[in-house]
This record gives structure tokens, sequence and C-alpha cells, in this order.
């Protein structure tokens, strides 16, 4: 079974979608997790990929406390639609990621602080030198 996604599921995120790993530099899990997540930002390559040290940029991401490592949020139109852990297995993310960016995706609701960080990363500016 092939895990290169169909032009298809590329197509899917043709909208202002954000997919952010939330890590910290001396974690070994997410040293890992960065080629396989640069990996992925070349096959949906409509989607900004950020890679946010929480301790680097504690003020962009607090008050969300980051317990596990990586933790990843996907936003497409300013809504959130995931954030949680995902071990670094690419094919994982990969469903998770077409899942998420495909128009008929739920908005992750209840999460105030979450909602909040999509906000601030939408604002002009925010995503310079957070994008791989």
């Amino acid at each position: 079974m092939s895990t290169t996604p169909s032009p298809a599921s590329d197509n899917r995120s043709d909208k202002n979608a954000i997919v952010a790993c939330l890590c910290a530099d001396w974690c070994g899990t997410c040293r890992e997790y960065l080629p396989l997540f640069a990996q992925l930002k070349a096959r949906f390559q409509k989607t900004s990929f950020l890679w946010i040290d929480i301790e680097d940029q504690a003020e962009l991401v607090d008050p969300i406390e980051v317990d596990n490592f990586p933790t990843v949020l996907v936003a497409v139109n300013g809504q959130a639609r995931f954030f949680g852990t995902v071990l670094p297995h690419l094919e994982t993310l990969q469903r998770l990621l077409s899942a998420q960016l495909d128009a008929q995706a739920p908005a992750l609701l209840g999460l105030p602080d979450v909602e909040e960080l999509v906000r601030r990363l939408l604002l002009p500016g925010t995503l310079e030198g957070l994008e791989l």
C-alpha cells in the first residue's frame, strides 16, 4: 500500500492551513520528528508547517502547557481541527493530516487556549522564523 498522498488529498490543503509541531530542543523524540515533518511539508505544499519550540517561543504558546512531546496542532481557516500528541510515525501523521485538512472535518471546540494560539499564529509576521 502506497503512503504517498494522491493529488486530490494534497489539493484539500489548498486553504489557510497550519500544521504546527510544539516541541522542545532537548526532546529526542522531537528531533526524530523534524525530518518526518519536513517530508510531510513536501507532500502538503500548500500548507504552512511550523516548528515551535515551547521554551524559545514561550510567549507565543502560553498559557498552553505542553506535557507530552511532540504535540501537533492542525488548524484550517482559523479553526483548530486537532491538538494532541502524535508519535513520530510518518504514515500516522500523514493520515491525520489528510483527514483533518478535508473540508468536512469538524472544528475542535472547547479549547479556548488552543483557539487563541491559532489566532496568534495567524497575526501578520508571527509565522516568520517558525516555518520549515
